[in-house]
């Protein structure tokens, strides 16, 4: 491996994270460790998530340009994050020259299929991404049962979240209830809390499983709104407000989560 790490800082609606492109650092593996030495706000470059890449494999070898290898902050792996490969998929294509075009990313068990768009903004691309079906997720805990929500909810999209509709965000705090609620899943969940502003608009805030709160969650954007949509308290495309800014979500068999990636910087830093 190289004596210097090549990455670049990206976000999608402040959900920030650095990505290390295997063309960039040949061998280059990564490892819990350094995603909490990199992504520590304090000590390291911080973000939210540490993204690699991998040459994909099996029955996918030949259906994309590389697999996401995604670690959250605390150093626990994740199966997908629909910010971060909106961030991998600019990553990918600005490292090829282009700023639009599609990509295909093996995330969550499958294949994603992204397309970029540019802005009139230098740093900002529009991308939209296919995500996977939303399937069950895990049975209420407990807690969440308990909890005083008008409607309750899990999904899956290659990662768990449990969906809890409230009539207002005032008093939720998702350091403190999300974490708790959080507690009550075997293997941890992201948590998010849901207000539906409109026949067609939902607002979120989020405890992220590895990462704590975020200001957005895009895989929880995609479950949030396709269980709105089946309890039928919005409509199809969904606008998913979060605190880091706006996605939409097109609700169907396979949801399409599109929304900002920005190219904050390119960073080098030592492997030692």
């Amino acid at each position: 491996m190289a004596e210097r790490l090549h990455l670049t800082k990206h976000h999608g609606l402040r959900n920030d994270f650095l990505v290390a492109l295997g063309a960039d650092n040949p061998g280059l593996v990564l490892t819990s460790e350094l995603a909490v030495r990199l992504c520590d706000r304090t000590a390291g470059i911080g973000a939210d998530g540490l993204i690699g890449t991998s040459a994909p494999s099996g029955e996918f070898a030949d259906q994309a340009e590389c697999e996401m290898v995604l670690f959250n902050a605390d150093g626990s792996r994740a199966e997908i994050s629909g910010n971060g490969i909106r961030c991998l998929g600019q990553a990918l294509l600005r490292n090829a020259g282009r700023r639009e075009g599609s990509v295909s990313i093996v995330a969550g068990g499958g294949v994603r299929h992204l397309t970029a768009t540019a802005t009139e903004l230098a740093e900002v691309d529009q991308l939209s991404v296919a995500m996977a079906r939303v399937l069950p997720g895990p049975p209420l805990s407990p807690e969440a049962q308990a909890f005083p929500a008008v409607r309750s909810g899990t999904g899956d999209v290659g990662n768990p979240h449990l969906v809890l509709q409230v009539l207002s965000l005032d008093g939720i705090d998702p350091a403190v209830m999300g974490r708790d609620l959080e507690r009550g899943f075997p293997g941890g969940i992201n948590v998010h809390f849901m207000v539906v502003d409109g026949p067609d608009r939902i607002r979120l805030s989020h405890w992220e499983r590895g990462a704590g709160v975020t200001q957005a969650c895009g895989s929880g954007a995609t479950v949030a709104a396709s269980l709105a949509v089946q309890w039928g308290v919005v409509t199809s495309p969904v606008a998913v407000v979060m605190p880091g800014g706006e996605a939409t979500v097109v609700c169907g068999e396979e949801p399409v989560l599109i929304g900002p990636a920005v190219l904050i910087a390119r960073i080098e830093v030592g492997c030692d």
